[in-house]
């Protein structure tokens, strides 16, 4: 077992996808003593606010429309229950195992910070939760992204008062049942705490990290797809030469180029140089270029979801002067989810790019006249009687199109609510949930063209006549999908060979966050 002390700090996002997904109970997450010192504090602050009687937004007042209605003392403990019961009115499928994990911790995390007015020990039991697997049945759908993710935290957090779901042992049962086999207490909210759990952009930080990381990998797997399309396509390195790139320095482009040199490297599928053939079309010609700048918004959706891991997000903020002791209850906006939400619009359309140009070398692969009789029609040497991948091309073109629907921004979007007090809102959750399946349907995009791929390397190796080397990276993905996909000689049934590909490509990426 290993341990994560957080602070609310010093956070990272390798911590996060560790914690994910890596199995419950392997590592053992805790608070650092100077957050433990931080969070008593502010707690102490609330407890000294109620004491002198003074008025608080949701500590001694209702919340959003209900801002100018005052809580009496005995009630404020019922108002914060209140929230986390009025608030769970989340619907959809529930976030999977590894985004509720991230959740959790993310959530505990921001809370550590020590300004969020919340109990050591109700962090504590959070914490625990995590620590033993018990995880929150938390809905998909339901937050506007402002005030924060209301909706989807309060389900995370009704176990903590014995309400709600959870899964446990891979059984779902209610939180209480949960609590009761792990030997845990339910506990009663204090001043603040159910307004601290709720109020913030965890959820969609928690979702744009993890398809942050998935970015990561399947813009490294479209270079090797690409790569692998060039070599069956017979294409040539020349327009990835350093010296090209030099002269357009946007970093990404640059490494994107380094990266498909060393691909390709000893490949002896490519052409040299030819000038009755100089150029390739673009989407081989162009992979630096477009890949590049698809990975520039990888790199902006990481720098956001970065800062984001370690900021706070509910209000109101406790401050309290370290020399005199005087507290301060400041309301503001950090909960607005928009810096979020744009980054992942953004992503989505540079994951959207990546499935069109992937889409694109299919086609290349399977349309002969495109290739230049390179290949012969869809990929069979008995057409007319076999289709081939003709088909597998179409099923490539429905996913780049439906990713092109699901690009359109949420972040422009914006629906007033709670009476028109909060009248813009991020939508970032959306922006999250469009971008989950933008990324599904490129790992299938992305399968299809590997796949097909393969099948034409084959055809040039028949073609050949004799043995020739793939590149240095190119010859690992081939030989991976030839241990468990055949060359396909007649038509035959296709979709388990696809799905053994998305196997090949799901193994991969577990094996990359763990």
């Amino acid at each position: 077992m290993t341990a994560l002390m957080i602070d609310g700090e010093s956070l990272s996002f390798e911590d996060v996808l560790a914690v994910a997904f890596g199995d419950s109970g392997s590592t053992r997450i805790g608070l650092t003593d100077s957050a433990k010192e931080k969070v008593s504090r502010s707690a102490r602050a609330v407890e000294t606010l109620l004491e002198r009687g003074e008025i608080a937004y949701g500590i001694t007042t209702g919340f959003g429309a209900f801002k100018d209605r005052i809580i009496s003392r005995d009630e404020v403990e019922l108002l914060q229950t209140n929230i986390l019961k009025s608030h769970a009115v989340g619907v959809g499928e529930p976030l999977d195992e590894a985004q509720t994990r991230a959740v959790m911790l993310i959530r505990a995390n921001t809370l550590a910070r020590g300004f969020s007015g919340i109990r050591l020990s109700t962090i504590e039991l959070l914490l625990e939760m995590l620590n033993k697997g018990i995880h929150p049945v938390i809905p998909s759908q339901g937050s506007l992204g402002a005030s924060g993710d209301l909706a989807p935290l309060a389900h995370m957090a009704l176990p903590l008062i014995g309400e709600g779901e959870v899964v446990f042992g891979g059984v779902r049962m209610s939180g209480a049942e949960a609590f009761a086999k792990a030997g845990l207490e339910p506990i009663q909210l204090a001043a603040k705490e159910g307004l601290a759990l709720t109020n913030g952009t965890t959820v969609m930080t928690a979702l744009g990290l993890m398809q942050t990381a998935r970015a990561q990998w399947l813009a490294d797997t479209a270079d090797v797809a690409g790569c692998l399309s060039l070599e069956a396509l017979n294409g040539t390195t020349a327009a990835f030469d350093e010296r090209i790139h030099a002269l357009r320095p946007h970093p990404r482009q640059i490494e994107c180029a380094a990266n498909l040199r060393a691909l390709l490297e000893e490949s002896e599928f490519t052409r040299e140089h030819d000038p009755a053939n100089i150029q390739d079309a673009y989407t081989l010609r162009c992979i630096p270029q477009v890949h590049g700048a698809c990975r520039d918004a990888i790199a902006y959706s990481e720098w956001v979801v970065n800062i984001e891991l370690n900021a706070v997000t509910d209000n109101p903020l406790i401050f309290q002067d370290p020399e005199s002791g005087e507290i301060e209850v400041l309301s503001g906006g950090n909960f607005h989810g928009e810096p979020l939400a744009i980054a992942m619009d953004y992503l989505a359309i540079a994951l959207s790019e990546l499935g069109n140009i992937s889409e694109r070398r299919i086609m290349r692969l399977t349309d002969e006249d495109s290739n230049s009789h390179v290949l012969p029609a869809f990929l069979t040497e008995h057409g007319g009687l076999n289709s081939g991948f003709m088909i597998v091309q179409y099923t490539a073109a429905a996913l780049a199109t439906e990713n092109k629907v699901l690009a359109h921004p949420a972040s422009v979007d914006t629906i007033p609510s709670s009476a028109n007090v909060e009248d813009h809102v991020s939508m970032g959750v959306t922006s999250a949930l469009k971008l989950c399946r933008i990324s599904r349907n490129l790992e299938q995009i992305i399968a299809l063209e590997l796949l097909s791929a393969s099948q034409a390397v084959d055809l040039r190796k028949k073609a050949y006549g004799v043995e020739r080397k793939l590149g240095e990276g190119t010859r690992r993905i081939y030989a991976r999908i030839r241990d468990e996909v055949p060359f396909i000689e007649q038509d035959e049934v296709m979709y388990p060979h696809i799905e053994a590909v998305n196997g090949i490509l799901r193994k991969d990426f577990e094996e990359r966050v763990k």
